[in-house]
């Protein structure tokens, strides 16, 4: 099928010409948002960028080719990402620690703690898992489960 085809079947809401585009263009718009924002928010942008495609598509001028206007949107979204991503305090950056919620008395020159946080509570998840009564129960009662769901 030529590209004026599949435009015109994207537009019109064509469900199979959408999949197949997806399949051809997601690997090369994963590519561009991973080396523009990194691996971590790269399906948020590519997802954010199919959303930009399928509201574009009508206005879509053919000026470039489909897969040179899709990469210049995940590029865009990609972009338009880090700059929301720079408007919020890094701890790292922080300049001014009162700023954002660190009481500087409470570490040393070194970096360590001057006055520790409280202990935690030792009855933690991973604390109540370790009894060795808890992991008994929890054996009898997968033992009481149907063959299906003990599986």
């Amino acid at each position: 099928m030529d590209e004026h085809e599949l435009i015109a079947k994207l537009i019109a809401g064509d469900e199979a010409a959408f999949r197949e585009t997806v399949r051809v263009f997601d690997g090369p718009m994963t590519y561009v948002a991973r080396a523009i924002v990194g691996p971590g928010s790269a399906a948020d942008v590519v997802q954010d960028a199919w959303v930009s495609v399928i509201k574009s598509l009508p206005q879509f001028e053919r000026r470039a080719s489909l897969k040179t206007w899709v990469l210049s949107i995940v590029s865009n979204a990609a972009k338009s990402h880090l700059r929301k991503q720079g408007r919020m305090i890094a701890m790292g950056d922080a300049q001014d620690l009162e700023n954002v919620g660190l009481n500087q008395d409470r570490f040393r020159d070194d970096g360590h703690w001057a006055n520790p946080p409280r202990a935690w509570d030792m009855n933690t998840p991973e604390h109540l898992l370790g009894s060795e009564q808890l992991r008994e129960q929890i054996f009898k009662t997968i033992g009481d489960l149907p063959e299906n769901q003990r599986a």
